[in-house]
């Protein structure tokens, strides 16, 4: 039985919110609402599910570098973003995460649209797990500017 004090969970939110006109935009200022650091970037949740999620940041100049391309620390945070979403979209509501490590590789300079893409394989078992998440940092024309390693501790309740 769901009550109203129960904490929405993230995969409850986009059940809600991405069939709505705007939702998926609804959804993306509810995330940065719940993870204030990761709103800074104003990215746009596209698709989301377990083990998978597509978000977009758009090129704008509070993302920008002195060298007029997006800066690393909110590539940084577009990937864990990702990561994040894709392993938490599927233990929300039955366990906990934290990231314990992240890493990231720049390839190119990223210049415009930047779309992350994360694909993980979720374990089932109850108890704690170390998850290793990667994603994708493409540009508009689909060439890969950065890829994000991040390791998430999971607490699986049974």
């Amino acid at each position: 039985m769901v009550t109203w004090l129960q904490r929405p969970t993230i995969s409850g939110m986009w059940a809600r919110t991405a069939r709505l006109p705007l939702g998926t935009r609804v959804f993306s200022r509810l995330i940065g609402r719940v993870a204030p650091y990761s709103g800074t970037i104003g990215a746009h949740v596209l698709e989301l599910g377990d083990g998978f999620s597509r978000v977009e940041l758009a090129d704008r100049k509070a993302v920008r570098n002195h060298l007029r391309s997006v800066h690393a620390i909110a590539l940084m945070n577009l990937g864990e973003l990702a990561t994040g979403l894709a392993v938490m979209h599927a233990v929300d509501g039955r366990g906990r995460g934290i990231v314990t490590e992240l890493r990231m590789e720049y390839l190119k300079k990223a210049r415009g649209t930047i779309t992350a893409t994360c694909r993980v394989a979720l374990p089932t078992t109850p108890g704690r797990h170390d998850l290793a998440a990667s994603g994708d940092l493409t540009d508009a024309a689909g060439d890969l500017v950065a890829r994000v390693h991040a390791t998430w501790r999971l607490d699986l309740d049974p």
